[in-house]
């Protein structure tokens, strides 16, 4: 990870879907430069435990917080206002795509299709709104979303999914033009595929030598010839909220080892 000095130095950050995967890699290196961090998540066992065995140069807070309920964001945005005087970083990385819902869209039901949209796409509206006040208040901030590249070129069976990540790009643009004029800069990152437990979770009924199969596949389609890990998504995070970005804005920036840059025709 580059070295960012002070400059993350006592920030406020909020992460959602901060105790695992992506969001604990971002985190954590926010953390290690110095900034307090909330770790918003459902998951309180993984939360509560990368909290406390957090030994570094700044502050890992957990936030037990279901990014899909207005209450939850409010009470996140307000328990770090209240602990530290504002909020200057917000990540909106929660997301999800259940194994069931891979199927067409005519199959899959609507409960579904609201939950993935609610979790992935309703959240980050719902923690702007609570959290952009604040930022105004304080002269400015950072927004950075996790989208995909599912949100710019899609596959088969994600129908939901592939909404909810094209909606965040095209949020991501929105509230870049609206909050502009307020030194607030909102930008989004589009993985590929990441060694995360949302990916691991498909393997959980194969043997050794199938996974091994499988991390090949997921691998393949990427010019650079693996999937990603988690803190590879998280430098590029820390990179767009840091003064190195200052005039980016608005922009969707892929991390996804070429493969956008890649034509169906390519071999």
């Amino acid at each position: 990870m580059p070295s960012y000095g002070d400059q993350f130095l006592d920030k406020v950050v909020i992460v959602t879907g901060g105790a695992r995967g992506i969001g604990r890699a971002i985190v954590t290196q926010f953390a290690d430069c110095g900034a307090h961090v909330v770790c918003a998540d459902v998951d309180t066992a993984a939360g509560q435990a990368l909290a406390a065995g957090y030994q570094g140069r700044g502050e890992i807070v957990f936030q037990q917080c279901d990014a899909a309920r207005a209450a939850d964001c409010a009470a996140t945005v307000e328990a770090a206002a209240t602990r530290w005087g504002s909020v200057d970083i917000l990540c909106n990385n929660v997301g999800i795509m259940p194994n069931n819902a891979y199927v067409p869209a005519h199959e899959l039901p609507e409960a579904m299709w609201d939950l993935i949209m609610d979790v992935n796409l309703k959240s980050a509206f719902l923690m702007t709104h609570y959290a952009v006040p604040h930022m105004l208040a304080r002269g400015g901030g950072v927004i950075i979303n996790t989208a995909s590249v599912q949100g710019l070129a899609s596959a088969y069976n994600v129908s939901a999914y592939a909404a909810s990540k094209g909606g965040m790009i095209s949020l991501t643009r929105q509230l870049a033009l609206d909050y502009a004029p307020h030194n607030i800069r909102v930008l989004a990152v589009a993985p590929g595929s990441v060694n995360t437990d949302l990916l691991r979770a498909t393997t959980a009924a194969m043997t050794a030598e199938e996974m091994a199969a499988q991390y090949a596949a997921w691998g393949k389609p990427h010019p650079l010839g693996r999937i990603a890990e988690p803190e590879e998504i998280a430098s590029v995070v820390l990179f767009l909220a840091s003064d190195g970005a200052s005039f980016m804005t608005g922009s969707t920036v892929c991390v996804d080892g070429g493969m956008m840059a890649k034509g169906v025709w390519a071999q």
